[in-house]
C-alpha cells in the first residue's frame, strides 16, 4: 500500500468512527418529552427516565422537557436516584437556544458550554444557566417554574 492511500484509509476511517461515535451518544441517552404546565409547574414521571425494561435497571442520564408555553426547553439531568437539576437551555451569553451532548450543554452560536449542574466550563458566557427548583413527590419529578 503507498503512503497515500494508507493516509486517504485512515482518514476516512477515522471520521467514520467519529461519526458513528456522535451517533451512538445522541441516541443513546436523548429523550424528548411534553409536559403539561400544572398550577403545580411540570410533573414528570420518574419512569420517563428508565430505559427499555432488561434484566437490570437502567436509567437515562437527562430528559428534555418541552411545552408550548415555554419559550426554551428544559433539560433535567438524572445526578443520582434522589437528584435532579432542571436547566433553562438559553445561553446565558446572547440566549440561543442550547444543545445537549451527554454530560454538557453547548452553545451552537459561539461555544460557550455548561456542565450537569449548569456551571458555566466555557465562555464567552460568563454566568451560569437558570435553574429550576425540583422535588420528587409520590414517583414523580416535579418542577416549580418559578
Amino acid at each position: 500500500m503507498e503512503r497515500k492511500e494508507f493516509i486517504k484509509t485512515c482518514s476516512i476511517g477515522c471520521l467514520g468512527f467519529s461519526a458513528f461515535g456522535l451517533l451512538v451518544q445522541g441516541c443513546a441517552a436523548s429523550k424528548v418529552v411534553n409536559i403539561p404546565i400544572s398550577d403545580e409547574g411540570l410533573l414528570i414521571p420518574l419512569s420517563e427516565f428508565e430505559l427499555v425494561k432488561t434484566d437490570q435497571k437502567r436509567y437515562r442520564s437527562y430528559l428534555i422537557v418541552q411545552n408550548e408555553k415555554l419559550q426554551y426547553p428544559i433539560c433535567v439531568y438524572r445526578l443520582t436516584e434522589n437528584d435532579y437539576r432542571a436547566l433553562l437551555m438559553r445561553c446565558t451569553h446572547q440566549g440561543t437556544e442550547l444543545q445537549v451532548f451527554g454530560d454538557k450543554l453547548q452553545c451552537p452560536a459561539h461555544g460557550s458550554e455548561f456542565g450537569n449542574k449548569g456551571n458555566v466550563t466555557n465562555g464567552p458566557a460568563s454566568e451560569n444557566l437558570r435553574t429550576f427548583p425540583v422535588k420528587i413527590t409520590n414517583d414523580q419529578l416535579k418542577i416549580l417554574l418559578t
